[in-house]
C-alpha cells in the first residue's frame, strides 16, 4: 500500500487512563455514552471505537445515519448505536432494522416511527428530546404531553428509551444561570412523565463539561465527547475540578493522539533569499531549511505560517514562510544530522518535547475539537501502545 503524506497514531493506555478519570468523576453507576460525531473528532471511528470497547465501552453517540453506519462497521454486536442529530425519512427503516437508537425532536417523527416500526413488526428505539433553554433541538413543551401519550400508547411500536436534552454552554461558569434553569424545566419534563405514567428508561443532559463539573446534570447517562480524547471542556472546567479537588496539576486527561510525517527534502538557503510563496519569510543568515510534505489541505492550519513549529529529532523547529497547500518548511539550521525521511512529529511528544493541540488553538483561534474534527478522513490512523 503507497504511503500517505502524515500519519495518526493512537494511545490505548492513554485511553484507558481517560476513562478511569471520568468514571473515577462520575461514579460508577452511570452509563457512559461515547460521542464518536465527526469521525471521533478527528481520531477516526474505524479505530476509535474498537479501542473504546477494549476500555469497557459498549454505546456510542453519532451525528448521523451515515455516521451510525460508519459505527456498525467498526463496533461489537452487543454495542448500542444512538442518533443525536439528522436521520432522513428514507433511513428510519434501516435504523429500526438495525436497533439504532435515535433522537426525536418533533411530534410528526413519532407517528412516522410508529408506522414503519409496525410495518416492520419491530420497536423504534427512541430518545426523547425536549426544548430547555438551548434553542437548537428539541421537542417544545406545548407538544409534550401528546407526545408522551402517544408513546404510551403505542409502546408496542415505540421504545421510551430516553428523555433528553442539549444543555446551551455548559463549559462556562457564567453560564451556570442557564444551565440550572435548563435543568428546572427538564425536571419539569421528568415529573410530568410521572404524572402521565409513562416514565423513560433513561435521563440524560450532560455533555463532557456538565459531567465534570455539575453532579446534578449527570442522571442516568453522560454522553462524553472531547473529554475521552484527552482534552479538557474548556479552561473554566479544568480550573473548577482544580478547585474541588484541593489540586495544582491534573493529569487524568491525556491526548491519545499523536500525528507525524517526515522530511520531504533538505535545502541550503542563503542569506537575503526568501522562504516560499511570495515575501513571508527572507532569511537573516545562511539557514538550512527541511521541506514537509503537508499542508493546510492535509490539515495543517495555514495561520501557522511563520508561527508554528515542529520536532525534530527532539528539537523544536519552527516553520518558515507561509504554509501551502501540501507543503511546508521549517529551519533546522540549529539540528545537526538531519536526514531525509527523518520522523517529524506535528502533534505529540518526541524525547524531552511536546507539541499540544493547544499550541495549534492558540495560535489559530480554532477550538480542539474544531482543529481536529477538520482533519482530512484519508490521513491513516492506526492504534498504538
Amino acid at each position: 500500500m503507497v504511503k500517505h503524506s502524515s500519519r495518526i497514531v493512537l494511545s490505548q493506555s492513554a485511553l484507558k487512563g481517560n476513562y478511569n478519570f471520568l468514571r473515577k468523576k462520575i461514579g460508577k453507576d452511570i452509563k457512559m455514552a461515547s460521542v464518536v460525531k465527526a469521525n471521533a473528532y478527528g481520531h477516526g471511528i474505524h479505530q476509535f471505537v474498537p479501542m473504546a470497547e477494549k476500555c469497557g465501552v459498549d454505546c456510542f453517540a453519532v451525528a448521523s445515519s451515515h455516521e451510525a453506519e460508519e459505527v456498525i462497521e467498526a463496533c461489537s454486536e452487543d454495542s448500542q448505536i444512538i442518533i443525536m442529530g439528522i436521520l432522513y425519512e428514507e433511513d428510519i427503516p434501516w435504523a429500526i432494522k438495525n436497533d439504532i437508537q435515535y433522537y426525536v425532536f418533533n411530534y410528526d417523527r413519532l407517528e412516522l416511527s410508529n408506522r414503519i416500526a409496525k410495518d416492520l413488526g419491530k420497536k423504534a428505539i427512541i430518545h426523547l428530546e425536549v426544548e430547555t433553554g438551548a434553542n437548537r433541538t428539541g421537542l417544545p413543551k406545548h407538544d409534550f404531553d401528546k407526545a408522551i401519550n402517544y408513546l404510551k400508547e403505542h409502546k408496542d411500536n415505540l421504545q421510551f428509551e430516553g428523555l433528553c436534552t442539549h444543555l446551551g454552554g455548559a463549559e462556562t461558569i457564567a453560564n451556570k444561570f442557564k444551565i440550572d434553569a435548563q435543568i428546572e424545566r427538564f425536571d419539569e419534563f421528568l415529573n410530568r412523565c410521572k404524572e402521565i405514567g409513562h416514565e423513560p428508561n433513561l435521563r440524560h443532559m450532560a455533555s463532557s463539561a456538565a459531567a465534570i463539573a455539575f453532579e446534578e446534570t449527570r442522571y442516568d447517562m453522560v454522553r462524553i465527547g472531547v473529554s475521552q480524547y484527552g482534552f479538557w471542556p474548556s479552561p473554566d472546567i479544568h480550573y473548577l475540578h482544580l478547585r474541588e479537588t484541593d489540586k495544582n496539576v491534573e493529569k487524568g486527561l491525556k491526548r491519545i493522539f499523536t500525528w507525524k510525517t517526515d522530511v520531504m527534502d533538505l535545502r541550503k538557503v542563503d542569506e537575503g533569499e526568501y522562504i516560499g510563496y511570495g515575501t513571508a519569510y527572507q532569511a537573516v543568515q545562511d539557514m538550512t531549511i527541511a521541506v514537509l510534505p503537508l499542508g493546510y489541505s492535509n490539515g495543517y492550519p495555514r495561520a501557522l505560517s511563520n508561527k508554528g513549529y515542529v520536532l525534530i529529532k527532539g528539537k523544536k523547529a519552527p516553520v518558515l514562510g507561509l504554509i501551502n497547500m501540501n507543503l511546508f518548511m521549517v529551519n533546522i539550521t540549529h539540528i545537526p544530522d538531519v536526514e531525509i525521511g527523518d520522523e517529524v512529529v506535528l502533534v505529540g511528544r518526541q524525547k524531552n518535547n511536546v507539541i499540544k493541540v493547544s499550541s495549534f488553538t492558540q495560535q489559530t483561534h480554532l477550538l480542539n475539537a474544531e482543529m481536529l474534527s477538520r482533519l482530512p478522513t484519508a490521513i491513516p490512523r492506526s492504534p498504538g501502545p
